[in-house]
């Protein structure tokens, strides 16, 4: 089995400071770029699971290059370069203190609010009779606040700008590229067989200007259902086909864990790891239409290390 990347602790060039999220670890160098390093740690149910998934951080940092790169004309983003296949370095940015939600169908959160009986999610009227993972007329946006702790919660934009946490025209801004980036990846998807459910993207500001930050249009953050079949599988009331780590919660849920106190986190074999590294190049291959390219993992920590510290002695 390939080395995982489950821990970093560099020390790079101009480093200020370092936060290790549940899969990034993201360095301040001289208060002006950050270097995103993303891990081989998968969590569900905010909980981190004991043992990486191979190649899953390359995975999800070259898709976000690759969308990051796509949509550059819509709205700039904090991409400067991808030094290593695990490593994005980008423009440090203030960020917005929201996630822009957007989705295309009733599914996942909205679909189970929904069910229980609201008819409105975050100020956004939902109309009667709808049935899970039916498309909207028009995509909605459901923002949620960016908690430091716990969970994220829905807030409506009136809500947003009342509370004064981004201003009406800055936030008719995010709301204006939230679509518009929306719309980009799903024709991008359409292209690959694919239908982007839903997704959510982060903005920031730098200099009086708004960057895309963050990554994008992964199976992390975004929900993909394959179009054919789609028709058919929402006519006959049955689960629809989806990219996304949907597989890993639907693992957990049957082998008795869903981040409740007292539960215990399965044992993962190595054939059971295996086979999510296998399924996150598959989400590779699917989303992107490029063949993946496995990287040397042999000495990943080091291989990390020299290529993002050329990189930073480039730039000062």
């Amino acid at each position: 089995m390939s080395n995982a990347l489950t821990k970093t602790d560099f020390n790079f060039p101009g480093q200020r400071s370092v936060y290790h999220g549940k899969v990034r670890d993201v360095y301040n160098i001289n208060d002006e770029l950050l270097v995103m390093v993303v891990s081989d740690r998968i969590s569900a149910f905010d909980v981190v699971l004991p043992k990486g998934i191979p190649f899953k951080g390359q995975v999800l940092n070259q898709i976000a290059e690759k969308f990051l790169d796509a949509t550059a004309d819509i709205v700039p983003n904090w991409k400067i370069a991808s030094p290593d296949p695990n490593v994005t370095v980008g423009h440090m940015c203030e960020p917005y203190k929201v996630e822009m939600v957007i989705r295309g169908y009733l599914t996942g959160h909205a679909w189970r609010e929904y069910r229980d009986g609201k008819r409105s999610l975050c100020g956004v009227p939902l109309p009667e009779g709808m049935v899970e993972n039916q498309k909207f007329d028009q995509p909605i946006i459901t923002p949620t606040t960016k908690a430091d702790e716990g969970h994220d919660e829905d807030i409506s934009r009136e809500e947003i700008i009342a509370q004064g946490i981004v201003d009406k025209a800055e936030y008719e801004m995010l709301e204006d590229y939230t679509r518009k980036l929306f719309q980009r990846g799903t024709e991008i998807a359409d292209k690959m067989g694919l239908i982007l459910v839903d997704t959510k993207y982060e903005f920031g500001k730098k200099d009086g200007k708004i960057y895309l930050i963050d990554e994008i249009h992964t199976p992390d953050s975004s929900r993909y259902f394959y179009a054919e079949g789609y028709k058919e599988r929402l006519a006959a009331g049955e689960k629809q086909k989806q990219l996304s780590k949907e597989f890993v919660r639907q693992w957990l849920i049957e082998n008795g864990f869903q981040g409740k106190e007292g539960q215990v986190i399965p044992e993962m074999s190595e054939e059971f790891v295996d086979s999510v590294s296998e399924r996150y190049i598959e989400l590779f291959e699917n989303i992107t239409g490029d063949k993946f390219e496995k990287s040397n993992t042999a000495k990943i920590q080091q291989r990390i290390e020299i290529a993002v510290t050329e990189f930073l002695n480039s730039q000062f």
